[in-house]
């Protein structure tokens, strides 16, 4: 049986789930709580580069920031969109104003900002606020396109 490295959004610990047992509300072996979390945990720049690395499946990140009206508004579709998307995608959020440097070496450039990461690589941004259908919509859509390139 297929064997997922799932990283807690809690204690950044990188579990060992089987593919099977996605679906099946998994928790952290060594935290014991759930690894697909609501609402989606904000990352630190550190904890972040262990999110993308070590998980295996998707990994969508909102880099957004406490002063910007949209991102604010964005927040609970972010979130409902999480519910929707948990457990073959997880979902983080990032502060780019804790976490400058990560924006710039990402080339943010407008927030909020959300980019699809999978196997460690982005393979898709979209800038602006949206919905939580939109998010799921779009999200599903970077997937299964990249699924086809690969």
């Amino acid at each position: 049986m297929s064997q997922l490295h799932v990283v807690c959004p809690h204690c950044h610990t990188t579990n060992r789930i089987r593919e099977a047992d996605l679906d099946r509300a998994p928790d952290c072996g060594s935290c014991h709580q759930a690894l697909f979390a609501a609402p989606p945990p904000n990352l630190s720049a550190t904890e972040f580069e262990r999110h993308i690395t070590r998980n295996d499946i998707p990994v969508l990140v909102d880099f957004w920031a406490p002063w910007c009206g949209p991102c604010r508004m964005m927040a609970p579709a972010f979130e409902q969109a999480a519910a929707q998307l948990h457990p073959r995608v997880q979902l983080v959020k990032v502060n780019t104003d804790e976490a400058q440097g990560l924006g710039a070496r990402l080339n943010i450039r407008s927030i909020p900002t959300i980019v699809l990461f999978i196997g460690g690589k982005e393979a898709a941004r979209q800038s602006g606020a949206m919905g939580a259908s939109d998010i799921v919509r779009w999200t599903r859509a970077q997937m299964a396109r990249a699924t086809t390139t690969v």
